[in-house]
């Protein structure tokens, strides 16, 4: 089977209004075989289960409590157990749809959370939602700017076995204890300009790497909006860093979503 998997994509943001049927054919045309739809707050979850609807076995939709809130003109924030709360009658009416529970994680940027007590919120906001996964057997499609150990730790205490660890800023060496828990890894199209992310597929075992395009952000290009058919980029440069050929690029990280992801794993027949 030939083809990309977007493991991580806002394809519920407002910027792909206007255009989202030319957006996904475009993806459909770039070898993208799946887009896994991710969530940041209860207001889009609606949306995303519209767009799962409306573009079936393709658009595939994952729900949970991004570790920062706050949306426009509201400034951003550290995600309360509160915001959680007001999340959970959605993920539950939605629970069998649903492809993984995301996205969620730990985000310790000053300008978001500067307390320990902030931080504190957050692990108790990315603990719930680790127990609600464990419980509907699903993977966590995770978040953690700024808080990559203590991110991979939590993850680990709470028995969580099966995440996707997104855009991963840390070190080489952290993302290796992700690895040896069995965490996988994927990659945005930033990488054509990020040291750290050509670093970080330097050391990455290609069976603990996925594909993602983090639509609309983490393009090729600096303010232009990302799109998912950009996923050609990141595997193309992948390719690169491991010299290995980009069909084999293609081929491992697919495998490794749909094993990341069971519910795919019937949609393609495999």
């Amino acid at each position: 089977m030939k083809g990309f998997i977007d493991c991580h994509c806002h394809i519920s943001a407002t910027d792909f209004d206007n255009d989202i049927e030319d957006v996904i054919k475009n993806s459909k045309q770039a070898g993208i075989l799946a887009i896994v739809a991710v969530a940041e707050h209860a207001g889009e979850f609606e949306k995303i289960i519209q767009l799962s609807e409306r573009f079936p076995d393709f658009v595939w939709p994952c729900l949970g409590v991004h570790p920062v809130q706050g949306v426009p003109p509201d400034p951003q924030r550290g995600a309360t157990v509160e915001d959680l709360n007001a999340a959970l009658p959605l993920i539950e009416k939605y629970k069998d749809r649903l492809l993984a529970i995301g996205e969620v994680g730990l985000d310790f940027t000053p300008r978001f959370v500067s307390s320990d007590a902030g931080k504190d919120e957050q692990r108790m906001v990315l603990i719930k939602q680790a127990e609600i996964a464990k419980r509907l057997d699903l993977p966590l499609n995770v978040h953690s700017r700024s808080a990559g150990r203590p991110t991979i730790h939590l993850l680990k205490e709470q028995g969580v076995e099966k995440a996707l660890l997104h855009a991963f800023d840390g070190k080489p060496s952290v993302a290796m204890e992700g690895v040896k828990a069995g965490y996988f890894f994927s990659i945005p199209p930033s990488i054509v300009r990020s040291e750290q992310k050509q670093k970080l597929v330097k050391q990455l075992p290609l069976e603990n790497m996925c594909l993602e395009t983090d639509s609309p952000a983490l393009g090729p290009e600096k303010q232009v909006r990302n799109e998912p058919r950009n996923i050609t980029v990141c595997a193309e440069f992948i390719a690169k860093v491991k010299g290995i050929p980009l069909e084999r690029v293609m081929e491992v990280t697919t495998q490794n979503a749909l094993r990341l992801f069971p519910k795919l794993q019937a949609c393609f027949r495999l």
